[in-house]
């Protein structure tokens, strides 16, 4: 085989693993991860379950892997995030409602004991907690106006996050997740000019 065809078939094989990714995406949002097989996401991209294992060998495997893609999409280097970017990011979020979805079903699943997620979200909430400690202090110094610490405050903005992301997908006529947000903003005392 030469190195071009090793390419083409590297790249054929990272573009089945991204499509595969897609539809556990689609299939976890529709049925939760503990409802969610193999098969069904095998039936999706047309292949057999035996197929799909090729590319992930268990469904543990395949969890990590759309949770690391969700990640990448939301990447943003710690330093660049200002409270006005995560105003920007949940009006981001309010155009993928399938992402939120899947993120909110696998989120509210790994608090129970022994869920292949557990560790994962567990440890992502204090990195986000930290980070949202950081956007607080950088724009507030070591006190709110409030009289909170960057460090006390943080946990209330990362409730007020996904609380908004769970009210707005249950029902997103009533609630507006990107103007809810800037009325907090407006409480914190953030004119958004």
């Amino acid at each position: 085989m030469s190195y071009g065809d090793d390419m083409t078939t590297r790249a054929r094989s990272e573009a089945r693993r991204a499509q595969i990714v897609q539809a556990a995406l689609e299939v976890i949002a529709e049925r939760g991860y503990r409802a969610a097989s193999l098969a069904a996401v095998a039936e999706r991209v047309g292949l057999t379950q035996q197929g799909l294992l090729h590319y992930f060998p268990t469904k543990e495997a395949l969890l990590v892997a759309v949770l690391e893609e969700r990640d990448r999409w939301d990447a943003l280097p710690a330093h660049q995030f200002r409270l006005d970017l995560l105003a920007s990011l949940v009006e981001y979020n309010a155009m993928r409602p399938a992402i939120i979805q899947t993120f909110s079903a696998l989120l509210g699943e790994s608090v129970t004991e022994g869920h292949p997620a557990r560790a994962y979200f567990t440890e992502r909430y204090v990195q986000v907690r930290s980070g949202m400690a950081e956007v607080l202090r950088a724009e507030y110094g070591d006190r709110l106006p409030s009289g909170l610490t960057p460090e006390r405050a943080a946990p209330l903005l990362v409730a007020l996050l996904d609380g908004l992301q769970y009210q707005w997908l249950l029902d997103p006529e009533s609630v507006d997740m990107p103007g809810a947000f800037r009325d907090f903003l407006t409480l914190l005392g953030e004119t958004g000019d």
